[in-house]
């Protein structure tokens, strides 16, 4: 176990504390997962690769980590209301298929992104569908406690009358009386007693199809109610954090904090973080207002917005380079800057290999290395981290043109160090490993150009020389003259 101290912005604070589990060596983490109505959005991927990054940091810290992330495939209905179209049903009717079958497709669609990601699997990924007991219960638990009522069918959760000994709002900020004054009365509402009250359990129309018993009809758990289930299931009902995007502070959060309290008669997360959004044109990615990319046709350059394909762990290092609490603008201009500084970093970490060692070092290791621990232990700081690792590229870059010397035991602490960041904790590819046919022709290609200027220059031809030099230069291929002959690096 590496003795860090670690430091979260915890959202229901507003500050940063240091993290301390409830389990010494133990972490128990819940996410909120994907509504699998379609395909997983660039905007989607970013929230769970946030998540990744602290699944795979507090694992190389050492801790054993259960890290719970749910799939919603019921309940959810369009624009997070409590009426309109249960999307999964929307798509099943358009696409003519079962609902299962929507679920599996884009359920599967999602998990084939993440792995392109190279984003860790959760520990335990639960349905909504697979819990309708467990939120049942939770139902009938709340109405025991005087908190719920039933009207019709539907259960609510009795805000008001929450808010008269708990605190509502806590999360988010907001007061209940700001939410009464800013509340429209919908007609598919007037079941509530109040407008900010939220549905437990819904009654099922004729035409939803996706429908269970329950003490009270035939109906459908509302949307807040699966995570409260799953989340105290897996991780009982106090656990040490609870993530997810900016958009679900509230209500889902709130609400959630709120059934779990009535339920269980305690404060259910220590540690709440929220991941910021990916923007597209000064915009929120969204499926709703069509403003979004999907990662695959990212990947492939099949869409109209970037100027060329972008692998997905190029497009996973962009995102690292923002600290997951800020907004993030998407573009080609901005990729093409992470790619080069990606390339960068590989071409640093292939030549560790080629370094001399020496008896003594002029670099200080030691505090470089904990000057990256320090990073990630500040909320997981990963573009100060990344700030850190080109640092470990000009360390490089002089150890090889021998401006600088390094002993035996200085290197390997470097080597492991890039290694356990790069790989471990940020967990990204090396393109040339991913696509190691086209690096060996491309390698080849330049060591064929390398060989025609060494000729040029033997022949005091400088005017060829210069030229393929600056050709290469220009395709972002930067050669190096050595006392050991010719390399060259991707810029």
């Amino acid at each position: 176990m590496k003795q860090h101290e670690l430091f979260i912005y915890n959202s229901l604070s507003k500050k940063k504390e240091k993290f301390t589990p409830i389990h010494k060596d133990a972490v128990g983490m819940y996410v909120c997962g994907p509504t699998v109505y379609s395909n997983v959005h660039l905007g989607n991927c970013r929230t769970f690769l946030s998540f990744d990054l602290v699944f795979r940091y507090l694992k190389h810290l050492g801790y054993k980590v259960r890290y719970v992330r749910n799939i919603t495939d019921a309940g959810h209905l369009e624009n997070d209301g409590e009426s309109g179209d249960d999307p999964i049903l929307k798509k099943a009717r358009i696409e003519q298929l079962e609902p299962m079958e929507v679920v599996q497709k884009y359920t599967v669609d999602f998990h084939t992104i993440m792995a392109k990601f190279n984003a860790l699997p959760p520990s335990i990924e639960p349905t909504a569908t697979g819990h309708i007991y467990e939120q049942i219960h939770i139902v009938e638990k709340i109405i025991e406690e005087g908190l719920a009522y039933e009207k019709n069918g539907s259960v609510y959760f009795d805000v008001l009358k929450f808010n008269e000994t708990n605190n509502y709002g806590k999360l988010s900020g907001r007061q209940i009386e700001d939410m009464i004054a800013n509340t429209r009365e919908l007609a598919a509402q007037t079941d509530k007693k109040n407008p900010q009250d939220f549905a437990l359990w819904k009654k099922a129309e004729p035409q939803h199809i996706m429908r269970w018993p329950s003490p009270w009809g035939m109906g459908f758990p509302g949307w807040h109610l699966e995570c409260t289930a799953m989340s105290t299931k897996y991780l009982g009902n106090n656990f040490d954090i609870h993530g997810g995007g900016m958009d679900l502070k509230f209500p889902h959060h709130e609400c959630e904090i709120a059934q779990a309290e009535a339920c269980n008669h305690t404060s259910p997360v220590n540690y709440w973080m929220h991941a910021n959004m990916l923007t597209l044109n000064g915009k929120k990615m969204s499926k709703s207002t069509r403003n979004f990319i999907l990662p695959m046709d990212m990947f492939t350059g099949d869409n109209d917005i970037l100027s060329k394909p972008f692998s997905p762990t190029v497009t996973k290092f962009f995102m690292y380079q923002a600290h997951y609490r800020s907004i993030l603008d998407f573009s080609s201009e901005a990729l093409e800057a992470s790619e080069k500084g990606f390339n960068r970093l590989m071409d640093a970490h292939r030549m560790l290999n080629e370094i001399t060692i020496s008896e003594k070092s002029t670099l200080d290791i030691k505090s470089w290395v904990k000057a990256c621990y320090d990073a990630m232990n500040d909320d997981f700081n990963s573009p100060i981290l990344i700030a850190h690792l080109f640092e470990a590229v000009k360390f490089v870059n002089s150890l090889k043109e021998e401006k600088e010397t390094i002993s035996a035991e200085d290197l390997e602490l470097l080597k492991q160090t890039i290694d356990d960041f790069l790989f471990d904790v940020l967990g990204l590819e090396d393109n040339v490993s991913e696509n190691s046919q086209d690096g060996e022709k491309l390698t080849a290609a330049v060591e064929l150009l390398i060989q025609l200027r060494n000729t040029a220059r033997a022949n005091k031809d400088f005017a060829m020389s210069d030229k393929i030099r600056d050709e290469l230069a220009s395709k972002g291929i930067q050669l190096k003259d050595g006392k050991d002959g010719t390399t060259f690096s991707l810029n």
